[in-house]
């Protein structure tokens, strides 16, 4: 998806890229498939974003082994696609959502923070969702977990402003990953490719 084609290019550019996901297999296959690129250098970490604890462990990792990060981009993400009339048996739809689009990233933002603030440097990308600004029917849950991120993101940076440490929050519009398979509405309506979702979120490292 998103993050495997921001981490193509990240690569290409010679980057340091430190990548995460839940299972093992998968960082290892997708390390490899970096590294054969040849260029930047690949540092994988098994985290689960929606388990606070995992979330520490990776930050403190990535800071023991590195130093600090430059970027961090906030691309794991749940959706959902229910009417609310649908959900009200279904609470966990919006814990769950919360869980990992908000304070997933926001424990993210909270670990990393400290070290770019007293760097005075760093840049923090927010992969949003196109649905905040569109208030799309049927994905409350997904919709008002990134509107909260969104939220919080404008309030850091105004107290950041004068720290160097900025934000940028991409309303990302559809994207043809396996996220939005199972909605086969989208099968006729246009989307990104991950590759253009990749050029947006390179554009926001470039130019913030």
């Amino acid at each position: 998806g998103i993050g495997l084609a921001t981490a193509h290019k990240l690569v290409d550019a010679e980057a340091i890229v430190c990548i995460a996901a839940r299972t093992q297999e998968t960082l290892d296959e997708v390390k490899a498939e970096l590294e054969k690129i040849g260029k930047g250098e690949v540092h994988a970490y098994r985290c689960d974003f929606a388990d606070m604890e995992n979330c520490d462990v990776f930050v403190n990792a990535v800071l023991k082994d590195h130093g600090h990060v430059d970027y961090l981009i906030n691309n794991a993400g749940r959706s959902i696609r229910r009417a609310i009339s649908h959900a009200f048996e279904r609470f966990h739809d919006y814990e769950r959502t919360m869980q990992l689009n908000y304070f997933g990233s926001l424990r993210l933002i909270m670990g990393f923070s400290p070290s770019m603030l007293e760097r005075r440097s760093g840049h923090i990308v927010n992969i949003s969702s196109i649905g905040v600004l569109t208030n799309a029917p049927r994905f409350s849950a997904y919709v008002a977990s990134k509107a909260a991120l969104d939220a919080f993101s404008r309030c850091a940076a105004s107290e950041f402003s004068d720290s160097n440490v900025t934000f940028t929050t991409i309303n990302m519009p559809l994207v043809r990953t396996p996220m939005i398979g199972p909605t086969k509405l989208y099968d006729s309506v246009p989307t990104l490719s991950p590759d253009d979702a990749a050029d947006l979120v390179a554009e926001a490292i470039i130019h913030k």
